[in-house]
């Protein structure tokens, strides 16, 4: 069960599990912040630790404000849009045929019906972003089953407003965010390799720090670099 350590004009979910050390995350977009602590440890010795660490959090917190956010698209001519990594240039054409999207070297080609909403734009670019990543995952799941021993069930792609991605270890599938397709290869094999090794340790503890250092040694620096990438348009839920 959560408490809440509230240290001036922050407040800090405190949650008890069986590990070793303290764990204090700042997490976007809004820079909620998070203590994981031993169940042995007292509310007075967690709270003296959050406040030797404020000019840390207030630190993430200013970081995470000042991130890139995209404005809300609107799938209009020359807009900007990403994926893999690279920035691309919308061209809209308006035909009476079948729907399609088209990548090109520097533009994606969105071909629609005369008077499409900007709403069925969203919707079209969104199932080919799911394509894509459907090009993407499997391969990768394939390659880290072998890598950790592991068996994935299934996968889905659906749109996650608070995380990258997630995982049911107890039905043996995972999820991940399909904003992922505007971020670069390596950093969607990290948000993989992290849920895949959710299936041999389900929740964040040292044994999972452990895991990830072994399996994924560059895993900090893609995280930093996965949360200093421009966020979407839409207001994240806490």
């Amino acid at each position: 069960m959560a408490e809440t350590l509230q240290i001036g004009e922050i407040a800090i979910e405190m949650t008890r599990k069986d590990v070793k050390h303290v764990h204090l995350s700042v997490h976007p977009p809004a820079g909620r912040v998070s203590l994981v602590a031993p169940r042995a440890t007292r509310v007075e010795v967690a709270r003296a630790y959050a406040i030797s660490k404020m000019g840390w959090i207030r630190e993430q917190r200013a970081r995470l404000k000042a991130q890139a956010r995209e404005t809300p698209r609107r799938f209009v001519e020359r807009e900007s849009h990403y994926v893999w990594g690279r920035r691309y240039l919308l061209t809209l054409v308006e035909a009476d045929e079948k729907p399609g999207v088209c990548l090109g070297h520097s533009r994606i080609t969105l071909r629609v019906r005369p008077g499409t909403s900007a709403a069925k734009r969203a919707d079209i670019i969104h199932d080919w972003h799911k394509t894509l990543l459907h090009e993407v995952v499997p391969p990768l799941i394939a390659k880290w089953e072998a890598k950790l021993g592991v068996r994935v069930t299934g996968y889905y792609l659906q749109r996650m407003k608070t995380k990258w991605g997630g995982c049911n270890h107890r039905a043996g599938n995972i999820r991940l965010n399909t904003e992922l397709v505007k971020k670069p290869k390596d950093l969607v094999e990290y948000v993989v390799v992290h849920e895949l090794l959710h299936l041999i340790e389900p929740t964040h503890s040292e044994r999972f720090i452990g895991l990830l250092d072994k399996h994924y040694p560059s895993w900090r620096e893609a995280r930093a670099e996965l949360n200093a990438l421009p966020l979407a348009a839409e207001k994240w839920r806490e």
